[in-house]
């Protein structure tokens, strides 16, 4: 791992031996200064220019917008539930209907029939008899040195086994490096760490204590200011990497306006149960909705495990917010607040082990669904600004009806039509959404 005196460069270190925190959001002024890998005025195509980012102000606007989120998520329930009320008593609640069912349509049928452009073609192997010659003919700067970061709380069943397969990718040993964020285990997997690290050069291992905060997003905060990464890489502990991975996504980097990319997700024990297979089926949906949402100039998202981040991003969006409970949903929304895209790679999938109880699915759900409300009530005034651009924002706006308001509508909506003896008012938008 190359040194440099600016970062330390730690085998295994405990929270004790360094607290770094991330560093504060940088300002758009001195962003190109600070690193330069910088993109020099490069904007995605689908985007408006906005005015200048002041990151000190848009860091105050991330902050107003996680207070008070009873508060806004009790005004937005009691106005969705009103309005609903009030479509069920006026005369004109059909027409609401008929134009909102149209306008779901077309941006429905958009998205179904585009075309999702082809993925750029992977960096040569380095492996086999013509490795040598392929690193003579590529200059360093074809490899962007990558940085890997996996946080781990008591994984010492699986943690072993994403090493070893990390430590073997086809990609320049000198180009990558691993940190391992150890997060106050209490099982085997602290101990298992520091031998991996003393067995393997690119693994390096950071120790917190049992009272660190923030969670996984301050266990990466933590860590991610140390590395010497142009791209970050983020698994889960139980993540299975195939050993390409590396070569065929960072190419993807070449587009300037790209930000970050998410790999498909894959379930690795799908074959348990019937949860598993549904979890097998909705992760091949949203892989499909997610090229077809890139295709039309809307909204990619990020997933968690497998997630990569361009630094420079990360530092405009002032690293993982610690104050929400769904890290990727949320830095989904500041990479596109601050005119980054997110593209999708969808072979090789990183295949990850679903939950196998219909208890276990219940919470990880209700988690999500949390989670994706609160970057909605955190960021709306930015998203009112349209900082995304037009087809962003009407993509985000038909995500959230499909995904969040009707499904809040759909009880008072079934309620009433119960009480009132007739057909429930959202039925036909949420008919277009079902088929």
């Amino acid at each position: 791992m190359p040194n440099d005196p600016q970062r330390p460069n730690p085998k295994y270190m405990d929270e004790s031996t360094n607290a770094s925190r991330p560093p504060a959001p940088i300002n758009s002024a001195n962003a190109a200064e600070a690193d330069p890998r910088a993109p020099q005025g490069a904007l995605p195509a689908n985007s408006i220019d906005p005015e200048p980012i002041d990151l000190e102000a848009l860091g105050s606007v991330y902050a107003l917008g996680s207070k008070g989120r009873r508060r806004k998520a009790a005004v937005t329930l009691t106005a969705l539930w009103g309005g609903t009320v009030a479509l069920h008593l006026s005369t004109w609640g059909a027409w609401v209907i008929i134009a909102l069912t149209a306008l779901m349509g077309v941006h429905a049928l958009r998205v179904l029939l585009a075309r999702p452009a082809s993925s750029p073609e992977p960096l040569p192997s380095v492996r086999g008899e013509d490795a040598i010659a392929t690193l003579a003919k590529l200059p360093s700067h074809h490899w962007p040195y990558v940085s890997i970061l996996v946080a781990a709380k008591n994984e010492d069943a699986v943690i072993g086994n994403l090493v070893d397969a990390l430590v073997q990718l086809d990609y320049p040993q000198d180009r990558y490096d691993l940190w391992m964020i150890d997060d106050a285990s209490t099982d085997g997997t602290a101990d298992l760490l520091d031998r991996l690290a003393r067995q393997y050069p690119q693994v390096n291992v950071i120790h917190r204590s049992s009272d660190a905060i923030g969670g996984k997003s301050g266990a990466l905060n933590q860590v991610w200011p140390l590395t010497q990464g142009e791209l970050f890489v983020v698994f889960d502990a139980d993540a299975k990497v195939s050993a390409d991975l590396l070569r065929r996504v960072v190419p993807l980097f070449d587009q300037p306006q790209v930000g970050a990319v998410q790999v498909r997700k894959a379930i690795a024990n799908a074959a348990t149960n019937f949860w598993t297979r549904g979890q097998r089926a909705e992760m091949a949906l949203d892989s499909f909705f997610q090229r077809q949402r890139i295709a039309v100039g809307g909204i990619g998202e990020l997933r968690g495990n497998g997630q990569f981040v361009r630094r420079t991003a990360l530092e405009v969006c002032g690293g993982w917010n610690e104050a929400t409970i769904t890290d990727d949903l949320d830095l989904t929304l500041r990479l596109h607040l601050n005119c980054w895209d997110i593209a999708f790679m969808e072979f090789p999938a990183v295949q990850e082990e679903g939950v196998t109880t219909a208890l276990g699915l219940w919470h990880q759900r209700n988690r999500w669904a949390e989670g994706g409300y609160q970057r909605y009530l955190d960021y709306w005034r930015l998203i009112a600004q349209n900082r995304m651009g037009f087809g962003k924002t009407v993509d985000l706006v038909a995500f959230c009806i499909t995904q969040y308001l009707l499904p809040t509508v759909a009880v008072p909506d079934l309620l009433l039509a119960v009480v009132r003896g007739r057909t429930p008012m959202f039925g036909p938008v949420a008919g277009l959404t079902v088929t």
